[in-house]
């Protein structure tokens, strides 16, 4: 058990998927599925996991290749990631959630969505990339430099450790991936509602390309987290936990 959660292990297409989830699980209720982003883990969805647990049934997976997860021989793209976290969704008995992604976990949600609709009862995309004026390595390198100042000092040793889990070769070229991917071009055919979440102090999601996101969406709504960086889920989880809360209540 790590603060307050435990894991739980499944097997999707040969692959072992861990996640964490409430030591003490809420009953009832839709359940919530945190989505990470590149190169981090479920780890640094915990903060927000522990608040939405007295209420919820929350899982926070780690996908493959990332966390403690099993790594397949190549790294996954965003399809074939959407894939592992439908698989991980049968294995463990979910026949649909609200999900909650941040960054890059946001992609692998818009795929889900428009894969395998019945998956998701509604989705809040936080942070939500790429940002299609700025899908370049040197770019996005920047302005993940940026948002390492103005996140938690705490929030960098977990990238790094997460890092090293992964691998800067298998996280490079998740990046490529991710980077080819136009989730402008899926966001339109969404059918779910969805929250896209902006965290004020974002230098890698733009305020711009946040509302032009949410502005693509059937059904989408737009909410701006005052002060807080890129990786709301963790600088920021009260806010981000009650903005959930009050999203899963609303009506359609």
């Amino acid at each position: 058990m790590i603060g307050g959660t435990k894991s739980r292990w499944v097997v999707v297409d040969g692959l072992r998927m861990h996640a964490r989830v409430p030591a003490d699980p809420a009953p009832g209720g839709p359940a919530v599925v945190l989505v990470h982003g590149l190169v981090v883990s479920s780890r640094y969805m915990t903060p927000t996991l522990s608040r939405l647990a007295p209420r919820r049934r929350v899982y926070a997976p780690d996908l493959p290749g990332f966390g403690r997860s099993e790594k397949p021989p190549r790294a996954l793209d965003v399809p074939g990631l959407a894939r592992a976290l439908d698989g991980w969704m049968e294995a463990t008995g979910l026949g649909s959630a609200v999900l909650v992604g941040n960054s890059m976990g946001c992609q692998v949600i818009a795929e889900l969505a428009l894969r395998r609709p019945a998956r998701v009862e509604r989705a809040v995309l936080q942070g939500p990339t790429m940002d299609p004026e700025a899908r370049t390595l040197p770019r996005q390198a920047a302005r993940l430099a940026l948002d390492c100042l103005r996140e938690p000092p705490s929030l960098i040793l977990v990238e790094l450790l997460d890092l090293l889990a992964a691998g800067p070769l298998r996280s490079l070229r998740t990046f490529f991936h991710a980077a080819d991917d136009r989730i402008e071009k899926k966001l339109p055919a969404l059918a779910a509602p969805v929250l896209v979440v902006h965290g004020e102090r974002d230098p890698i999601v733009p305020e711009r390309w946040a509302r032009e996101a949410c502005g693509l969406l059937p059904d989408g709504r737009f909410v701006v987290v005052r002060g807080a960086a890129h990786a709301v889920n963790y600088n920021a989880p009260s806010a981000l936990a009650r903005h959930v809360e009050a999203f899963i209540g609303a009506r359609p």
